[in-house]
C-alpha cells in the first residue's frame, strides 16, 4: 500500500482529497503546514506528497525544497489556485513532479498520483536498466541497483535528464556504470525508438577517430576504398555516447565543438556539410579541471557538455548499496549456473562493505561469480572470498612530505574502528587507528572530528532504525542539531528502516 502526505491548511479540502485517496487504498497521513509537513518527511518513509503552495508558518515552495534536499526521490505534486500558477511552475522547476489547480476533482487526482508512482517505479527499477530494443533484457550488467542518498540523487537527475536533449558529461572512475547511465537516459527520452550509438573514444587511434566519428569520402586517404559513415551520422535522430571523451586530441576536441554548436559537420575528404540530429553524452572517469589547467582538453567544451553533469559515486562512497547489489547479482548467477545459493553470511557483507573497490560495480560482480565458484554450501561465506577482498583493510601510503598516511578510502568506519557487542545491539567502541610498526601516522584533527561526527551519526541511526525523535533522545543529541547534521553528512534515515 502506497503511503501518501496530503498538507493544506484547508481542513476541507485536506479531508476531501484524504477521503478520496483512501477510498482507493492509499494510507493517508496529514499535515497543516509546510513545516509539519518537513517534519514528517524527516520521522517517516512516504512515497508521494500533495501539498498547497499557500501555507502559514512555511509555504509549499519552502517546503518543497527542504523535503528534497532530504530525499530527491520523494514524488511532490502541488496544488494551486489557478490565480497562482506561476508558483506552481516555480514548484515544478525546483523539483515537483507536476500541479494540479483548483477545484480539483478527484478522479484527476488519483489520475496522476498513479502515473506518478508508476514513473518513480519506472524510474527506480526497468526504467533505469539498459534495456534493449525489446524493453527488457536477462544481462546482470543491465540493471541499475541502489537505495542510498548519492544513488538517489543520481536518478532524479537521470530523470530530469531523460526529458531533454541537451549534451550531457557524466563522470565516475571505471566500472561505476557510467554507459549504463547513458543508456538509462536514452531509453527513457523522446529518442527511445531511435539509435543508441556508442564509441570508445580511448580505444580509436589518434589518426582514425575523426573518420570513426564523421565518416569519409572514397580515396580521402590511404585504404579509403569506399565512401563510410561515420557515427554521428548513423546516430541521426538519436544519441551518440563518446566514452572517454577525455582522450582525444585537442583537434578533435574542436571539430566535436563545432558539432555540438552547429549540428552539422564535413567528413573526411569532402566539401559537402551534412546536418545531423544527434543527442551528445559524454563520459570521462579523468579530472576535467586538471586537464584544462595542462591544456590538455578545451575549457569551451567542458561547459558546454557540462549542463547538468551526472556524477557517479564510487562504491565505496555507497556501501550501503553492497547488500543489494550482491543480493542482485546472486539472483542472477544463479540463473546463469542453475545453483540456489542463498545469499552472503553477515560476515561477508561487513568485508564487503570494507573493501575499497577500486574496480566498483564491475569488480563486485566478479567477484560475486568467483564466489560461486569457490562455495560449495548454500550461503557464501567469507571462505570464499578472494584473498585481495579478505586483505583490503587500511593501507599506509607514502605522502609527498615522505611521512606514511593512512589510505581509508573504502573504509567504512574511515579513521575509526567500530565494534560492536556480541549480542548485536549494545554499545559501539570508537578507536582511533594506530601506526604501523616504524612508521609515522599523519592525522588531521579536524577531518578526524568531522569522520568520527558523522560514524557517531550513522550508527545512532542505525541503532534506532532511522527514527529521528527517537535517535536524538537515545543519543542525547538535540533534535535541531541532529537535523543539521543529517544534512551536512547527506545521510537518509530511511536506509536505517528496518
Amino acid at each position: 500500500m502506497h503511503r501518501v502526505l496530503v498538507v493544506d491548511d484547508d481542513k476541507v479540502l485536506q479531508d476531501t482529497v484524504k477521503n478520496a485517496l483512501e477510498y482507493h487504498n492509499f494510507q493517508v497521513d496529514v499535515a497543516n503546514n509546510g513545516r509539519e509537513a518537513v517534519n514528517a518527511v524527516y520521522r517517516e518513509q512516504y512515497d508521494l506528497v500533495v501539498m498547497d503552495v499557500n501555507m502559514p508558518e512555511m509555504n509549499g515552495l519552502e517546503a518543497l525544497v527542504e523535503m528534497k534536499k532530504h530525499d530527491p526521490s520523494l514524488i511532490v505534486l502541488i496544488l494551486t489556485a489557478y490565480s497562482n500558477v506561476t508558483d506552481a511552475v516555480k514548484a515544478v522547476k525546483e523539483g515537483a513532479y507536476n500541479y494540479l489547480e483548483k477545484p480539483i476533482t478527484s478522479e484527476n487526482l488519483v489520475a496522476l498520483i498513479k502515473r506518478a508512482l508508476k514513473a518513480r517505479s519506472l524510474v527506480e527499477t526497468t526504467a533505469f536498466s539498459a534495456p534493449t530494443l525489446s524493453l527488457g533484457s536477462d544481462s546482470a550488467d543491465d540493471k541499475f541497483v541502489g537505495e542510498s542518498s548519492a544513488m538517489k540523487k543520481v536518478f532524479n537527475i537521470i530523470s530530469k535528464l531523460a526529458q531533454v536533449s541537451t549534451p550531457v558529461l557524466i563522470r565516475g572512475e571505471s566500472g561505476t556504470g557510467k554507459e549504463l547511465v547513458a543508456k538509462a537516459i536514452h531509453y527513457n527520452g523522446p529518442r527511445k525508438d531511435e539509435k543508441f550509438v556508442t564509441i570508445n573514444c580511448g580505444a580509436i587511434p589518434e589518426n582514425l577517430i575523426e573518420s570513426e566519428l564523421f565518416g569519409h569520402e572514397k580515396g580521402a586517404f590511404t585504404g579509403a576504398d569506399s565512401r563510410k559513415i561515420g557515427k554521428f551520422q548513423f546516430a541521426d535522430g538519436g544519441t551518440l555516447f563518446l566514452d572517454e571523451i577525455g582522450d582525444i586530441s585537442p583537434a578533435m576536441q574542436v571539430k566535436l565543438l563545432r558539432v555540438l554548436q552547429e549540428q552539422s559537420f564535413s567528413p573526411v575528404g569532402s566539401n559537402r556539410e551534412v546536418k545531423v540530429d544527434v543527442r551528445i553524452i559524454a563520459a570521462s572517469h579523468k579530472s576535467f579541471e586538471d586537464m584544462i589547467k595542462e591544456g590538455t582538453f578545451r575549457e569551451d567544451l567542458f561547459y558546454r557538455l557540462n549542463v547538468l553533469p551526472v556524477y557517479l559515486p564510487p562504491l565505496r562512497e555507497r556501501t550501503s548499496d553492497i547488500p543489494h547489489l550482491s543480493s542482485y547479482y546472486i539472483n542472477y548467477f544463479n540463473n546463469v549456473h542453475g545453483l540456489s545459493i542463498k545469499g552472503f553470511s553477515d560476515e561477508a557483507i561487513a568485508v564487503l562493505q570494507k573493501y575499497s573497490w577500486p574496480g566498483n560495480i564491475r569488480e563486485l560482480r566478479n567477484v560475486i561469480e568467483h564466489c560461486f565458484i569457490m562455495e560449495s554450501q548454500d550461503e557464501i561465506s567469507i571462505t570464499s572470498l578472494p584473498a585481495s577482498v579478505l586483505s583490503g583493510g587500511p593501507k599506509l601510503q607514502e605522502s609527498e612530505d615522505g611521512n606514511s598516511i593512512i589510505d581509508f578510502q573504502g573504509i567504512q568506519n574511515s579513521v575509526l574502528d567500530v565494534t560492536r557487542s556480541s549480542d548485536g545491539l549494545g554499545d559501539y567502541t570508537f578507536q582511533f587507528a594506530t601506526k604501523g610498526e616504524g612508521d609515522k601516522v599523519k592525522l588531521d584533527f579536524q577531518v578526524a572530528k568531522e569522520q568520527f561526527e558523522q560514524e557517531f551519526i550513522v550508527q545512532a541511526l542505525k541503532m534506532n532504525k532511522g527514527k529521528i525523535n527517537q535517535t536524538a533522545l537515545n543519543a542525547n543529541i538535540p533534535k535541531k542539531t541532529l537535523l543539521r547534521k543529517i544534512e551536512k553528512y547527506e545521510l537518509n534515515p530511511k536506509e536505517y528502516y528496518q
